[in-house]
């Protein structure tokens, strides 16, 4: 494969016709890529042609002699994270927050060989592939950030905050309580953006298998307000309440003292159709992705801390979810 291309939900889209960095670019028609950082950066690729089809077969092989991976948090240090994150929520500052720490090692080719595994062998359901002329990303996100659709009465929204994940369908007060935190702030981000009185939680406490794991997803759902434009969208929902915490202004400061910049990772994945006053859309939290950077294969994990956590399960917690995708990406899961 060659050129910018995406792929999510069995669309291929190819064929550039314009790239843009401002989310006001997606009030003009057509079917538009889009990516979204951590920190806010917004990549929007328009694409002409969109086809039905497979993802495309790719002619990279995996390398062998794999690098080890290496984390930007060592185990001791992700537990002293913790339990100063625990401070901060004993102290009122805050009273959740994803705490992340990302993977990564030599890489060479690209990552269609990736995704296409992924497919296979981890299918999420908003598996993506992002190819564009600086980034390349292989999703595959088990949450939804956004779904938009276009009905009778008006353009609705539905998000769908996972937290909670575990081995076995069952989860405790910790994972219902943090689930149930998190719902509450995204109905408040999403009445910012929609019409008064529309906005209501569709599904709580649901849990969803996934390739070998549960998780605890609850929906938010609303209308959006017919004055709304992206950037008054961008500004009041993002970044996503399961990625960063509660209340958001003060986990987001957490984050960036103790982790830097996270990229692609914990960003949006996704795409946005406009056909005059109809608008459809699927985007996705940008978990469970790999992505390139500096010549190496980046991979990202985390967990929701709360008063509750305990620092060396929560430790574990970021394993778990880390641990199938990277033996696919090593080549050593078999089907």
């Amino acid at each position: 494969m060659s050129g910018e291309l995406f792929w999510m939900g069995g669309r291929l889209a190819t064929q550039v016709l314009e790239i843009s960095h401002d989310p006001a670019s997606l009030e003009e028609d057509g079917f538009w890529a889009v990516q979204v950082d951590y920190e806010g950066q917004w990549t929007l690729i328009r694409f002409q042609d969109v086809v039905e089809r497979s993802f495309p077969e790719s002619n990279e092989s995996f390398p062998g002699d794999l690098a080890e991976w290496d984390s930007t948090l060592s185990r001791d240090a992700y537990i002293d994270y913790v339990s100063a994150l625990r401070a901060s929520v004993a102290s009122g500052d805050v009273y959740q927050v994803n705490a992340c720490r990302i993977l990564s090692r030599k890489h060479e080719g690209k990552l269609d060989a990736i995704f296409g595994k992924i497919l296979k062998d981890n299918p999420a359901p908003y598996a993506a592939y992002f190819l564009g002329d600086e980034k390349e990303i292989a999703s595959a996100s088990p949450e939804l950030f956004l779904s938009i659709s276009t009905l009778e009465d008006g353009i609705h929204v539905k998000s769908s905050p996972i937290k909670g994940t575990s081995t076995q369908p069952s989860f405790g007060e910790k994972d219902q309580s943090e689930n149930i935190m998190i719902v509450d702030l995204i109905r408040n981000d999403l009445s910012r953006v929609c019409e008064k009185g529309s906005v209501d939680v569709t599904r709580l406490l649901g849990v969803e298998p996934h390739p070998g794991l549960f998780h605890l997803v609850s929906d938010v759902e609303g209308r959006l307000r017919e004055d709304i434009s992206w950037q008054e969208i961008s500004q009041a929902v993002l970044p996503a309440g399961s990625i960063s915490g509660a209340p958001k202004s003060s986990a987001v400061k957490l984050i960036s003292s103790n982790e830097g910049r996270r990229g692609p990772y914990c960003g949006l994945l996704g795409w946005v159709e406009r056909r005059g006053e109809r608008l459809e859309g699927e985007l996705s939290v940008a978990i469970r992705i790999f992505w390139k950077e500096n010549g190496r294969l980046k991979f990202g994990t985390g967990a929701g801390i709360t008063w509750g956590s305990d620092p060396s399960g929560e430790w574990e917690e970021t394993q778990l979810k880390a641990s199938r995708l990277i033996s696919i990406a090593d080549g050593k899961l078999v089907s």
